[in-house]
């Protein structure tokens, strides 16, 4: 994969160091660092202005033990399952394939799959993310209101990395598998980024918010730090 870095420089390392590795413009000065994107399942190596091929070769081979770690850690990729139970909003539900219904929908923690088998997995995460992007507005909404803010609008997304993220505007994007995730883990991240209204920082005044808006954060951001990256074996 080639990209063009800030100083119009063209370079691909991923011969000379023997994996498919991504290579990204770093935002930070002078510093090179490398990360797993986890959704594309690649290393992602960010070098500064001016980073030699060299450099950029010698740092991933530094490092390559942890790469090979951490890309081994990663939970192998799968599709929704007739017959699997999952956590959907901090419950248990069943999926059942019913080609013979019409729509998905959840009846008493089962979730009826109509349609073709070889749709059942399409079908479920669109189902998911419809819901989401209705129960995580009316959350993040109630709890924009304690703190005297209004959430403009919740949009549901397939990010690679990042849960959630806020903008000036009060817009509030998710990632769609924290549907996935305890009760917990999705209030927390509510509340995290609902204080980001408030606070467009990480400060002390931002913690302070979010433990104002979920007193049980501590335990919902433990579980995501821990195991947030299960979720991402749904594709």
């Amino acid at each position: 994969m080639k990209i063009t870095l800030l100083t119009g420089k063209i370079f691909d390392i991923s011969q000379e160091v023997g994996i498919n590795i991504k290579v990204v413009p770093s935002r930070a000065h002078g510093r090179i660092s490398l990360r797993i994107d986890q959704k594309e399942r690649l290393p992602v190596l960010s070098v500064p202005r001016f980073c030699s091929k060299k450099r950029a070769v010698n740092f991933v081979n530094e490092n390559m033990d942890w790469i090979i770690e951490s890309l081994s850690a990663l939970p192998l990729l799968k599709n929704f399952q007739n017959g699997e139970t999952i956590m959907l909003f901090g419950k248990n539900v069943l999926i059942r394939h019913t080609p013979q219904r019409r729509g998905t929908t959840l009846e008493n923690d089962i979730l009826y799959v109509a349609g073709s088998a070889e749709f059942l997995h399409r079908r479920v995460k669109d189902y998911i993310k419809k819901q989401a992007a209705i129960y995580f507005y009316r959350l993040s909404e109630n709890l924009a209101q304690k703190i005297g803010y209004h959430v403009h609008n919740v949009c549901i997304k397939d990010t690679k990395s990042r849960w959630g993220s806020c903008s000036n505007l009060c817009n509030i994007n998710y990632n769609w598998r924290i549907a996935l995730a305890p009760i917990e883990a999705i209030e927390y991240l509510m509340a995290h980024e609902v204080a980001h209204l408030k606070h467009q920082n990480h400060s002390s005044d931002f913690w302070n918010c979010v433990a104002e808006l979920n007193t049980n954060w501590r335990v919902g951001y433990e579980w995501l730090k821990k195991n947030g990256k299960t979720l991402y074996q749904y594709k």
